[in-house]
């Protein structure tokens, strides 16, 4: 398929560059797939667009600062690095008190191998070393802290909000509140997973008193979702591996649910892409699991396990984009965001969201 079929013009002024002003109150898109009907509605709402019975599937991964801005040592030179996955770490160095990651790193033409930062505030210091370059512009960075000091906690402390390339402010001490689902548990994300952004602990709740189920998986969502398809063809497109990991109770609820025949309900793409990937048993049974997720979802694919999409409005000539039209339909998903945009719905990652069932 050509990447130029799924493309869109999107006003700038609809791209959100702020949450909205209480969690929760965005609007809701209902798009059936079977009809090509769209329902307008508010997202408070969304129970009653569901039934009693369908299981509700959440990515529980927590966002981690992972944007440090430091200097050059010893030049005093500005630096930026965003850290994007930890590296495993061999057995011989498992007990020092330092860890590798790969990151993205700028002025990058002047921080060659052995070029050294420091980050610091809060009372807090992190160390930095250049260890060898990669493609896309990737390096493999050596980071430590001063004695006593836990890396992590040090990093939670003096690092950034990662906002997305589209949202065009500095962030602020309230992204790491609204930049964060409220069921957000296990760190490792350096984006969020937007669809669940619009949760209340009190939907929730009523979604629950209604008979809907909840389960929770976890993919650590890596700064690949932001990569656009720069190839002509959608096929020749590759995702990023992504970490994830589903429970046993989430197994057990999956396996359950699709033995009942109860709808299960995805909460986001990257959901979407872990019960995607999952191996089913010869008796339909669905083992706890852990690995990458590499899957490319494109029109063609055939749904084993979603049969609803919790979803934010997504970027031109994007992979999401592109999951979202092989569930729905890539004609009625853009007719849907040609009378989005008409409706003047707020877009991306601070933005309105969208149900297709």
């Amino acid at each position: 398929m050509d990447v130029a079929d799924f493309d869109f013009d999107l006003p700038p002024e609809l791209v959100a560059q702020e949450p909205p002003a209480v969690r929760g109150a965005s609007r809701l898109l209902v798009l059936h797939r079977d009809t090509g009907l769209i329902e307008h509605g508010a997202f408070a709402r969304l129970g009653d667009h569901l039934r009693p019975g369908d299981l509700l599937v959440l990515n529980n991964t927590k966002v981690f600062p992972a944007r440090l801005l430091g200097r050059r040592v010893p030049s005093g030179g500005a630096v930026e690095c965003l850290l994007l996955r930890e590296l495993p770490t061999p057995e011989a160095q498992s007990r020092e008190p330092a860890s590798e990651w790969e990151a993205l790193v700028h002025p990058g033409q002047k921080l060659k191998p052995g070029a050294r930062m420091l980050f610091e505030g809060a009372g807090t210091q992190v160390h930095g070393e250049i260890l060898s370059r990669h493609f896309q512009g990737r390096r493999v960075v050596r980071l430590w802290t001063d004695a006593g000091i836990d890396l992590m906690d040090a990093i939670e402390r003096i690092g950034h909000v990662p906002l997305p390339p589209y949202i065009k402010r500095a962030d602020v001490p309230s992204d790491r509140d609204r930049y964060q689902t409220v069921y957000a548990r296990e760190r490792g994300s350096v984006a969020a997973p937007t669809a669940g952004l619009h949760f209340t602990p009190q939907l929730l709740d009523a979604l629950a008193a209604r008979g809907i189920e909840r389960a929770e998986v976890t993919l650590h969502v890596g700064y690949g979702t932001f990569k656009p398809l720069r190839a002509a063809s959608v096929e020749a497109h590759v995702v990023d591996p992504e970490r994830f990991a589903v429970p046993g109770p989430a197994a057990d609820a999956l396996t359950r649910a699709r033995r009942e025949r109860r709808r299960v309900i995805a909460v986001g793409t990257t959901t979407c892409r872990v019960l995607e990937t999952l191996a089913v048993g010869d008796d339909g049974t669905v083992q706890e699991s852990r690995g990458e997720a590499t899957l490319f979802i494109r029109p063609g694919h055939a749904f084993r396990f979603v049969d609803g999409l919790v979803t934010n409005f997504h970027l031109p000539r994007s992979s999401l984009l592109v999951l979202v039209a092989a569930f729905a339909g890539r004609e009625r998903i853009l007719a849907a965001y040609r009378e989005a945009i008409a409706a003047r719905y707020r877009f991306y990652s601070y933005g309105d969201a969208m149900l297709v069932l």
